[in-house]
């Protein structure tokens, strides 16, 4: 029986295993079929999980016996993790897509993913899938959510060729989920593409949805726009913006808005949407800019227009060019000539509309001459009448340009000017002898004279001169004195007073009268002298000034000349009881009139100098006066200490060679021969060139013929380079040459004195010879070899014409041969040595002029507050002793007495040195950081400087800078620009370029245009 049940056993079993897995299967196709229906019902939520399970069941068995049920499971398993966006799924699916073989389920698995790269806007992952996705293996439902995604994907990345037929495709399909979305894209891609209509029967379908009814509007606005419907556009827009809804280009529709309501110059309702536009935005469009300031103009709010013109300048447009015209026209309405003349320089500058250009010149030279910007007046307005003779300005231009010539004192370009009019009317030439004075004043102040006195002489012989006729001959007179042509200076001072002596600068009734006296106490003509001298000095006081002082002095001189002196002596005593500068010459003078009746008063006057004024330069002549006293009464030894001061006295050598010799004279005949010999040696060493030279030499030939000592004298002749045995042949050689230059015959006279300094280089009259040379060499203007003999003579000095030479090689290094510190050493010397006050005024002065060009400011300041010191200082000699004064302190930042001094300069100089002096006030008050002084400072040159464009010019960086520093930018630039365009200065004009520059870019920081 149990070998039966067996197999039936068995059998059972086999039955029960059959049935069981039958019952899994079913049991699996359940829930696969559950699966997919929630698939199919997108919701994967549910399907994942089963799927997800199944495909954990599936056994190798399956997989090989249920080859479909399998991939199935595989398949909606990796689609639904897809759909849940698991982690795993991206992998799962490329690789599924790669490996099976079934087609269809590869393709539909690419098209999952490529949806999951949609979803996680990996567009450019996604494209690639959806092109290789088999439609057909897709419902109709995928197909087109496809064509949306894809077209999506494609607008994302910018490929709107490709996007604009799939999302064309989709916007028909009014059921279509995606329709909405579709038809904004494609309306966005036909809107790009300019297919207006198509654009905006998109957009029509979707402006009122929820997410695109803030964008939307702007596009159907700008469509209407460019189709021409430009007031259905501008109502459509502002219904939007009055309805309450936000925009997301609320400020976009504003500027459409401002644009067409200026368009159609409706600027009342232009100008609220531009001025929010403009206000809201970062950056605006330069044309914005120009409509809203525009529109400010045209309501007369020309403050706000103002400010949006200025951030318009500097293009080369017509934009550019208008913006300014107008700028400058609301400047002008608002009183602001100065901007306005920036503004007509900018439009003036730009090429665009040529009818524009020339009344924006017309304008600034017309501005310019206004506003008293007269060199720029003048330039302007004859490049503007050469440019345009046929203006319908020209008229008013040519009177502008009289006018200015009336009231410049740019004389020297308005000389030019006025020359090269062929033919001048007759106001214009009623101008002339005003310019020449003007001119020439200039000349004088630059030391250029012989150029001064030829204007002067034009302007003297023209019939118009009535009005400057007294100060032609005020500066006639003032050089005919400085040269010493006395008789002249008389004449012409003359002139001046017979016309009623107006003054004016320099030109004043007191000063001509005072060099009057002067010219006539050189001319030895007391009587008329003391004429001019005496009314000058009536109530001079202790605190009288320099000329008041020096006139009661000369008055006192002239008693003394006249031998009346008791009216002498007590005017003396009362220029020492007062203590003025000329204390120490009253003393002297008094001293000599004491010496005519009583020698001992004058001894003690004038040890009473020494002592009191030991730093005087009348001490030298005191003791030789003192020594000449007690020589006179044979009183030798008592002379010899007053000698002995001179000899080993520092500064002045004039007097040590005749100090010297009486010095030997006094020892000879106090009987002591040897220190006689010994004086006269010393001065053969230390002068051998001096007159008094050839008197020791006599002198010491009788003290040794006497002693029978004559060969001791052959020595010392022969030492001091006279061997008595040539000395006949020196003196003979010599006076042949001498007797041709007294002749005039200056070649044979050159020749001469070759042949002699040849033979006798140290010869008794080698001074002389070298000195002849000098001025034969003068006379034929060969200047470096006259100031190669002329330094011999200063050399050797001091002799006979030492103070000349030296003179003269100062004057032709300083003005022939422009060697400055030459002439500054030849000036120096002529001023330790000079006992004359014109040459040491004369040295004084040019030493100034000679460190002044070479910028030694800390080196001349102790000359030049001598010379001011000085009382034959002209203002010339002040006005430049100030300025190196100035320039010291301002280097040091010794601010205010820099602007002292600076100031100083301006009060009495209207040349060159004024112009710089001008200038550096205004610099010093930029550089202590006081701008509004520092621009009307700068303006004050530019005002009345105009003669001189180096300064003028540089006045004008300085405004830049100070515009710059204030963040004036608009006239910052104007400033630049206009020194770029007009100046012929090559520096200046690069340093402002780059200056203009560097404004353009601070500017570009902080403007609104930026679009």
């Amino acid at each position: 029986m149990k070998k039966i049940f067996l197999p039936i056993l068995g059998c059972c079993a086999t039955v029960f295993s059959y049935s069981q897995q039958t019952f899994f299967i079913k049991s699996s196709q359940d829930r696969f079929n559950q699966a997919k229906e929630y698939f199919q019902k997108e919701q994967y939520n549910l399907a994942y999980p089963l799927f997800k399970e199944l495909r954990e069941n599936l056994t190798e068995s399956d997989k090989i016996n249920r080859t479909v049920v399998a991939q199935e499971v595989e398949y909606y398993t990796i689609v639904s993790s897809l759909k849940q966006n698991e982690s795993n799924a991206e992998l799962e699916a490329q690789v599924y897509a790669d490996v099976t073989k079934n087609n269809a389920r590869a393709e539909m698995m690419r098209f999952h993913l490529a949806e999951y790269y949609f979803r996680h806007q990996r567009f450019s992952e996604a494209i690639p899938l959806y092109e290789n996705a088999n439609i057909s293996n897709l419902n109709n439902r995928e197909v087109a959510d496809m064509k949306f995604h894809q077209g999506y994907s494609y607008f994302t990345l910018q490929q709107f060729a490709k996007a604009k037929p799939l999302l064309d495709a989709i916007r028909q399909v009014k059921d279509d989920p995606n329709y909405i979305d579709a038809n904004y894209y494609y309306g966005f891609i036909a809107f790009r593409d300019r297919q207006y209509n198509d654009a905006l029967s998109s957009f029509r379908i979707v402006e009122n949805e929820e997410q695109y009814a803030p964008i939307v509007p702007y596009y159907i606005v700008q469509i209407n726009y460019a189709l021409g419907k430009k007031d259905e556009a501008v109502a459509y827009a502002e219904d939007k913006l009055k309805n309450g809804k936000s925009q997301f280009y609320d400020l976009e529709l504003r500027q459409l808005l401002g644009h067409a309501y200026f368009e159609k110059k409706q600027y009342a309702k232009a100008l609220p949407y531009l001025e929010e536009y403009v206000s809201k935005s970062k950056k605006v469009r330069r044309e914005d800019l120009y409509e809203l300031s525009y529109s400010y103009y045209k309501a007369n709010n020309y403050p706000k227009a103002i400010e949006g013109f200025k951030q318009l300048s500097g293009k080369e447009d017509s934009l550019s060019q208008h913006a300014m015209y107008l700028l400058a026209d609301a400047y002008l309405k608002t009183g602001q000539k100065a901007n306005a003349r920036n503004a007509f320089l900018f439009s003036s500058s730009n090429n665009s509309d040529p009818a524009q250009k020339e009344i924006s010149r017309f304008n600034y030279a017309k501005l310019s001459f206004e506003l008293g910007y007269q060199d720029e007046a003048l330039k302007n307005l004859q490049s503007f009448l050469n440019d345009y003779p046929n203006s319908q300005y020209r008229d008013e231009a040519t009177e502008l340009l009289v006018g200015a010539l009336t009231i410049t004192n740019n004389y020297r370009d308005a000389l030019t000017l006025l020359e090269s009019i062929k033919n001048p009317t007759q106001a214009v030439k009623r101008f002339l002898p005003r310019i020449l004075y003007g001119r020439a004043t200039e000349l004088i102040n630059d030391g250029r004279l012989p150029e001064a006195e030829a204007l002067l002489d034009r302007a003297l012989k023209d019939p118009n001169n009535a009005s400057v006729l007294p100060y032609i001959n005020f500066w006639k007179g003032e050089l005919a004195y400085r040269n010493n042509k006395i008789d002249d200076a008389i004449r012409y001072y003359n002139a001046y007073l017979s016309a009623g002596a107006p003054a004016s600068g320099e030109a004043n009734e007191r000063s001509v009268k005072y060099n009057l006296g002067y010219a006539y106490y050189r001319k030895e003509n007391w009587p008329v002298a003391q004429t001019f001298f005496e009314p000058l000095s009536r109530g001079a006081a202790l605190n009288s000034d320099p000329i008041t002082q020096d006139a009661y002095v000369r008055t006192a001189d002239v008693y003394y000349m006249n031998r009346n002196f008791s009216q002498a002596r007590a005017m003396y005593d009362k220029a020492i009881g007062y203590s003025w500068p000329a204390e120490d010459y009253a003393t002297f003078q008094k001293a000599m009139i004491a010496g005519i009746s009583n020698s001992t008063e004058k001894v003690n006057a004038l040890n009473t100098l020494i002592r009191k004024f030991p730093q005087s330069t009348l001490v030298g002549d005191a003791n030789m006066e003192i020594a000449n006293t007690y020589l006179a009464q044979d009183r030798f030894r008592e002379a010899l200490p007053y000698l002995s001061n001179i000899i080993n006295a520092s500064g002045n050598t004039s007097l040590k060679p005749q100090a010297y010799l009486k010095s030997g004279i006094a020892y000879y005949n106090a009987g002591d021969n040897e220190k006689a010999i010994a004086q006269y040696k010393q001065l053969l060493n230390a002068y051998p060139n001096s007159p008094e030279a050839e008197d020791a030499l006599d002198n010491l030939k009788t003290i040794y013929v006497t002693q029978g000592r004559p060969g001791e004298y052959a020595d010392v002749a022969r030492s001091a380079g006279r061997p008595i045995t040539s000395t006949a042949e020196d003196s003979l050689t010599y006076s042949a040459a001498e007797l041709q230059y007294e002749n005039n015959n200056t070649n044979g006279a050159l020749q001469a004195f070759n042949d002699y300094l040849q033979r006798f280089p140290n010869g008794v009259k080698a001074v002389n010879a070298y000195f002849y040379r000098g001025e034969i060499y003068n006379s034929r203007k060969d200047f470096a070899n006259a100031v190669s003999n002329y330094a011999e003579v200063a050399r050797r000095a001091p002799n006979t014409f030492a103070e000349t030479a030296i003179l003269q090689a100062a004057r032709l290094n300083f003005f022939e041969l422009k060697n400055y510190p030459e002439a500054e050493r030849y000036y120096a010397q002529l001023k330790q040595i000079t006992s004359r006050q014109e040459n040491r005024l004369e040295a004084m002065r040019g030493l100034l002029r000679s460190q002044y060009l070479q910028k030694k400011w800390s080196d001349a300041v102790d000359n030049a507050k001598d010379l001011i010191a000085q009382k034959g200082a002209s203002s010339d000699d002040k006005s430049l002793a100030n300025m190196a004064i100035g320039k010291s302190a301002q280097i040091a930042g010794h601010y205010d007495e820099a602007l002292t001094a600076f100031k100083a300069v301006v009060a009495v100089n209207k040349a060159e040195v004024g112009a710089e002096a001008r200038y550096e006030v205004a610099n010093t008050w930029f550089m202590t950081g006081r701008y509004p002084d520092a621009e009307k400072a700068a303006f004050e040159v530019v005002n009345k400087s105009g003669s001189y464009d180096y300064w003028v010019t540089k006045a004008y960086i300085l405004l830049g800078d100070i515009y710059l520093k204030q963040k004036d930018y608009f006239n910052a630039k104007a400033t630049f620009q206009s020194i770029v365009q007009n100046s012929l200065n090559a520096e200046l004009k690069a340093e402002a370029q780059s200056k203009l520059d560097a404004v353009t870019a601070e500017e570009a920081k902080s403007s609104k245009v930026g679009m």
